[in-house]
C-alpha cells in the first residue's frame, strides 16, 4: 500500500503501519458481523434536533460591553494574533 500511495517508510513504520492497519481491519469485521437487520438506516446514532433561538429583532449587544473584557482591543474590535504569514 505504500508503495500504491508513493510513500517512503522505513521498516519500522511499515511495521508499525501494518498493525495499525490490521487493527482496523479487526474493528471494520466487528461491525460487519452485527445483525442490524430491521434497524433503520440513519445519519447519527441518536436523533438530533437543533433547537433555534426564535427569530425575533431585539436590541443587540452594547459594542464596549462586548469588548469590555478582552486582552486586547482596538475601539470596539477584538486584537487577534496574526496567523497568516504574509507571502512576497
Amino acid at each position: 500500500m505504500a508503495g500504491l500511495a508513493r510513500l517512503a517508510l522505513s521498516d519500522d513504520e511499515i511495521a508499525a503501519m501494518t498493525r495499525d492497519l490490521e487493527q482496523i481491519l479487526d474493528h471494520v469485521a466487528a461491525l460487519d458481523a452485527l445483525d442490524t437487520q430491521g434497524i433503520p438506516p440513519t445519519a447519527h446514532g441518536f436523533e438530533l434536533d437543533t433547537p433555534l433561538r426564535p427569530d425575533r429583532a431585539a436590541t443587540p449587544l452594547d459594542p464596549e460591553l462586548a469588548v469590555a473584557n478582552a486582552p486586547a482591543r482596538a475601539g470596539t474590535a477584538f486584537l487577534v494574533p496574526k496567523v497568516l504569514e504574509e507571502e512576497g
